[in-house]
Parts: C-alpha cells; sequence; structure tokens
C-alpha cells in the first residue's frame, strides 16, 4: 500500500504556498544542532497561549516553493506575507487538528537495501547464540549478502520501496541507506544506484552511504590473510570505483573486534576520506575496539551504535565536542533491545559530557528490522534514559547533522526546506509515549503533502 498522495489529486498542479494551521503546538527545534544541557531545549510554540488551536493568531507554518516562510501567529503570518507580496489564494490549507507539529523525523542509520530475511537468527540468539558466533558460521550479514548478490536492481528498488512507503508513515522524510550487503564492486554500486534513484523518486530523501568494509566476503573468508587482502582490494578496487560512480556521500566501516580493526579502519576511511566521501564508524556495538576514540582521531562525522564504549573513548568524544569538531553520537537502542542485550549506549554519559546525540534506527534484516522510527524514539527514552525532547532533537536537528545537512533540514526555520509532520497528539512528549501507535495524519516534504490521513 502505498502513501504518496498528494494534496488535491495527482492530476491537479500544486499550490505554490501552503499554511499548516491548527496545531496545538509546533516544535521548530530552531537554534542549530543540541549538545549537552541544550539537547532537552526545544523551541515550543503552544496555542494555549493564544487562545487554543483555533485562536486567530494560533501559531501556523508558512510556506512557499518547498521552504519555510516562517513559523508564528497565523495572523502574523498573514499580514507578513500580504505585506511582502504573496497572495493568500495562491496558498492550500493543512488543518493539524489540535495536533502537533515538528520537523520531518531523519533516520541517520539505516541498511535499505538488501534481499531475504533472517527470523531464524531470532531463535538462534534466544538459545544463546551471538553475534559474532552467528557470523562466524555463515549467517548474519554473510546470508544476506548471498541474497542480496541474487537480487536484481528490480527487486531491490521493490524492496526499498515497500520500506520507504512504511518509513514515511511514521513521519519520516530523510534517512541515511547504507550499502555493505554486496561485499563486492558490482553488487555495491548497485545497492548505491538503487538508493540514489529511489531518493531521486521520493517523496523520502535517501542519503548513500558505501560499507564496503561490513564484512569480510565469504570468498575470502577462509584465507590466512583474507581480512587484510579484503581491505586491500576495498581501497584499491572498491573505493575507487564508489567514487566513480558519484552516489555515495560517505564511507562507514564496521570496526569491531572480530570484523575489521581500529588499524583497518583508519586506512579505509583515510583513503575515502581523501576521495571527499565523510568517514562514518560502527562503533563498539559488541565491544570496547577503539572505535570512538578513532572516530574522534580522524574527525569522523558519526560514530554509530557505541553501546560498548571504553571510558577513554567517551573522553575523545568529549574533547572532539569542546575543541569544536562533534563527532555526532549516533544511538541505536532498537537494536540492542531486539539482540536482547542487558547494556545500552551511555547516552547521559554522552550527554553529560558534551556530545550530540542522533538517534536512528539501524533498519536491517537480522539485528534491528524496525522501520518505525517513534519505536526507537521509545526506546531511547527507556533503555538510554532520554528525555522526549532530547530524543525529539535526536530524530531532526542532530540527526540532520550526522548527516551533514543541519543547514537546510530538521528544523523549522525560515528559508530551510519545508520537511514535517502533523501528529495526532496534542504535544511532542506523546510521540514516544505510544509505543508502535500510528500516530501520523500528514506528512510535508519540500512543501508538498506527501502522506495525508485528514
Amino acid at each position: 500500500m502505498s502513501f504518496r498522495v498528494i494534496r488535491g489529486g495527482r492530476g491537479e498542479p500544486a499550490l505554490p504556498g501552503l499554511l499548516v494551521v491548527g496545531a496545538s503546538e509546533i516544535v521548530t527545534m530552531a537554534g542549530g544542532p543540541r549538545a549537552g544541557a541544550e539537547q532537552g531545549v526545544v523551541d515550543r510554540r503552544e496555542a494555549a497561549q493564544a487562545g487554543g488551536p483555533a485562536a486567530a493568531n494560533a501559531p501556523g507554518v508558512a510556506i512557499w516553493d518547498g521552504r519555510i516562510l516562517g513559523v508564528g501567529g497565523l495572523a502574523d503570518l498573514e499580514r507578513l506575507m500580504a505585506a511582502e507580496g504573496y497572495s493568500l489564494d495562491q496558498f492550500d490549507r493543512l488543518d493539524a487538528a489540535g495536533g502537533t507539529i515538528t520537523p520531518g523525523l531523519i533516520d541517520p542509520h539505516t541498511h535499505l537495501l538488501f534481499a531475504g530475511s533472517r527470523e531464524g537468527e531470532l531463535e538462534l540468539r534466544q538459545q544463546g547464540a551471538g553475534y559474532l558466533e552467528i557470523l562466524a558460521a555463515g549467517g548474519g550479514i554473510l546470508s544476506t549478502v548471498a541474497a542480496t548478490r541474487r537480487a536484481s536492481p528490480d527487486e531491490l528498488a521493490a524492496h526499498g520501496r515497500r520500506w520507504l512507503d512504511e518509513m514515511l508513515s511514521h513521519g519520516v522524510t530523510t534517512i541515511e541507506a547504507k550499502s555493505g550487503y554486496g561485499l563486492d564492486l558490482p553488487t555495491e554500486l548497485r545497492l548505491l544506484e538503487v538508493a540514489h534513484h529511489l531518493g531521486v523518486e521520493g517523496p523520502i530523501e535517501v542519503v548513500p552511504t558505501w560499507l564496503g568494509a561490513h564484512a569480510v566476503p565469504p570468498e575470502m573468508r577462509n584465507r590466512p590473510d583474507g581480512t587484510e587482502a579484503y581491505v586491500r582490494s576495498l581501497i584499491e578496487e572498491q573505493l575507487p570505483g564508489v567514487v566513480a560512480q558519484g552516489r555515495a556521500v560517505a564511507a562507514d566501516v564496521f570496526c569491531e573486534q572480530g570484523v575489521f580493526s581500529a588499524e583497518q579502519s583508519r586506512r579505509i576511511l583515510t583513503a575515502a576520506a581523501g576521495f571527499g566521501l565523510r568517514p562514518r564508524l560502527h562503533a563498539d556495538e559488541l565491544a570496547a575496539s577503539g572505535g570512538a576514540e578513532l572516530a574522534a582521531e580522524i574527525g569522523a562525522t558519526t560514530a554509530d551504535h557505541l553501546a560498548s564504549p571504553s571510558e577513554a573513548g567517551i573522553a575523545a568524544l568529549a574533547q572532539a565536542a569542546a575543541d569544536g569538531h562533534p563527532v555526532v553520537a549516533t544511538l541505536l537502542p532498537a537494536t540492542t533491545w531486539f539482540l536482547m542485550k542487558d547494556h545500552h549506549a551511555p547516552a547521559r554519559a554522552f550527554i553529560e559530557h558534551g556530545v550530540p546525540v542522533a538517534i536512528g534506527t539501524d533498519f536491517n534484516p537480522g539485528t534491528s528490522p524496525t522501520p518505525s522510527l517513534p519505536l526507537a524514539m521509545t526506546a531511547a527514552c527507556l533503555n538510554l534514559r532520554m528525555t522526549p525532547d532530547e530524543v525529539l532533537a535526536a530524530v531532526t536537528i542532530n540527526a540532520a547533522l550526522a548527516l551533514g545537512l543541519a543547514d537546510d533540514i530538521g528544523s523549522l526555520e525560515a528559508g530551510k526546506q519545508a520537511d514535517l509532520v502533523v501528529w495526532v497528539v496534542p504535544t511532542s512528549r506523546q510521540i514516544p509515549y505510544w509505543p508502535a501507535a500510528d500516530l501520523v495524519r500528514a506528512v510535508v516534504k519540500r512543501g508538498r503533502i506527501v502522506l495525508d490521513r485528514t
């Protein structure tokens, strides 16, 4: 089922303007990325102060040609628009019906494209099998690699559309999509190309990341020098091919004991940065492996997972933030929950040390098969002890920072891209409060209504 619904019908040209009215509150996230004590500070405009959602000067959002004109009292906005020459009959209206308006949610860590599924691993984990144990037996990532290598571009695109529609229904307007289920150049390029075209197709914006260093491929695993040989092939063969294709904007490495060491990860990411790809890291997911320290050392955009960082790793990320070169701690609480772990990323320590925190789903077929960012928000509140306001910053403006897009998306401010969600709850604090509930009333992407349940 597709939710790609444009208000007024597909055959009708959309009006260039849109007014979103009737909200109980608007949370703009204005003011830039959040860190430390500011992580939970939000700009909340409440209709109660104007006399309620139906009051003449209740808060609203004005949009023109895909960009935000302003956020403020509706009567004030209309006067401003008239003074600047905008004709109000060129504005469609979207009624929030007493709900909440937030920026469009941003998922900064997904493995969108793959083939097959791995539901059998749930039972293996229930019987005590660990992640690396399943991988060593040829399961985990490697089973997905085998299925993905066989999948055609059309099959991958159909799969991607299915899950992008699901993500859209949960209020997501932008995602990062990693490759990494090919582990050979042809399949990696196919994954990146499909991700790019899905983003062009829309309505969700897709940011492709190359994750060739996700695991050692099966054809190299039995070689004595298999991991090192694959690292050389990544740097000398895969990376130049990916750069020549021009789809990926970032490079990621699974820096973990039993996968790629910190030294190997440094070599791969240094080479990728030399080609202009932003460095990212799967860091310290299963054990302290030097990933957080490496992320700070090389100026990575993000360090992701961080379920088991060392004290030195936390200190390194804190120092990078203090030096004005913050690495976004992109935490993935749905993963540790689904893996039935009894420990979780130390979000409170990162916040207390001034490290900006983002939250993602880690959507993938084995360790986090959820496309719901609001569910990950709930997990962040329950397991990471983050507040609802801290979590909202983590899936909007901080997630935009993790993707290098904070100047254009992640908040509702004049001049920025008009991506927003209308929720059926009266305050954003209720978004993580109702786990797995369908709370989205409408989604606007680049000023157009792309999901409408009104």
